[in-house]
Parts: structure tokens; sequence; C-alpha cells
């Protein structure tokens, strides 16, 4: 009777211990993905200082703001690429910046201007070139853009106004200070650049 009485209480501490072994487990993996949750909410939630005054902003995945970014991103070489003033350490600067966004494709035709005197001719006129973004349409699918716009070109002299049509891909690569978006243009080419207007500055 002792030794059943025995068995009896070592089989309920038994199943005592295994319900206290399981309720530890279910506790711990329950704290450990409640932990791991509050972590990653965290990291989407970023302080941004406004002068002495925090504001709680949401960080949201590149595919949220692609379409954005990109478009900001062929806007950005464009603006360096064609923005033009005689000065041959200007042209160097916006050349450099430009081809951190660009693929070979775009050194390509920076090197076929070069060669044809281009940027000799901007600093010996004295031309001064801007460039204004009309639209920009990206296929987010494909990865694929087309560049609408209008250039500037001011000599002394006369203002000349060009449309410029040109497109390519995107492809994605890391961010750096250099390309911010993390953004490669490849593929890039001309498809439209035409005169469409031309008129004589006024001479005092």
């Amino acid at each position: 009777m002792v030794i059943k009485n025995l068995e009896n209480k070592i089989k309920l501490v038994m199943i005592v211990c295994g319900l206290f072994l399981v309720g530890c487990i279910v506790i711990s993996l329950a704290s450990v993905w409640t932990a791991r949750t509050m972590v990653v909410d965290a990291q989407q939630k970023i302080y941004v200082l406004d002068g002495n005054v925090p504001i709680l902003v949401q960080r949201t995945a590149m595919e949220e703001t692609l379409d954005v970014e990109a478009k900001s991103h062929v806007e950005m070489f464009h603006h360096f690429f064609f923005t033009l003033a005689p000065d041959d350490k200007y042209i160097n600067y916006t050349m450099n910046k430009a081809m951190y966004l660009v693929d070979e494709t775009g050194l390509a035709q920076y090197n076929t201007l070069k060669e044809k005197g281009f940027y000799n001719n901007i600093m010996g006129t004295s031309a001064v070139f801007s460039i204004f973004c009309d639209s920009i349409n990206f296929d987010k699918d494909k990865m694929e853009f087309t560049y609408y716009g209008r250039q500037r070109i001011e000599r002394r002299t006369s203002v000349l106004t060009r449309e410029l049509v040109t497109a390519g891909q995107l492809k994605r690569v890391p961010r750096t200070d250099n390309n911010p978006h993390g953004l490669l243009i490849t593929n890039w080419r001309t498809l439209l650049n035409k005169d469409i207007e031309q008129r004589t500055k006024n001479q005092y």
C-alpha cells in the first residue's frame, strides 16, 4: 500500500513538473515573439528633430516609395547632365555627380560630346544650359522610364529652347552618399532632341 501511494505521488510530481515545464516553454516563446514584434515595430519608427521638437515618423519599405524615388533619381541625373555653365570646373563637378547615377551608357554620351568639342564650345560662347522636367513615365514592373523635358540654351544674343526625350531602365544598387536612391540608370539613350523655339535677346 505504501509503495502504491509512493508511485502515485511520483506520478503526480512528474505530471506537475511536466505541466510546469510546458508552461515555462510557452511563456518563453510568447515572450520572445512579443519582444521581437516590439523591436521590429520600434525599428519602423524614427524620431526627427524639428528644431528642438522630436517628431515621430514611420519608415517605409523601398517598394512603397519606389515610384517616387525612381522619378527623383531620373530627374536628378538629367539635372546634373544637362545643367551646364561656361565653367570647366562646374562642368566637371556636375558630370562627376551624374556619372554616379548612370552606367557606361551615360559615360559614352559624355565622351562623345567631349570629343566633338561640345563643352569647349560652351565655354567659348559663354552659353548657359538649363533643364526643365515636364514629366517622367515610370513602369514599375519593367523598371523602365521615359523622361520628357525642355532644355533652355542661353547665349549672348539668343535663347534657344529644345525638346528632350530620353529613355532607359533602372536597377537597384546599394545606397551611398553619391547615390542616395540606391538606383542606377542603364541603357540610357536619347529619343528626341530638337529645337522648338528660338528668340533673339534684346540688345541695349
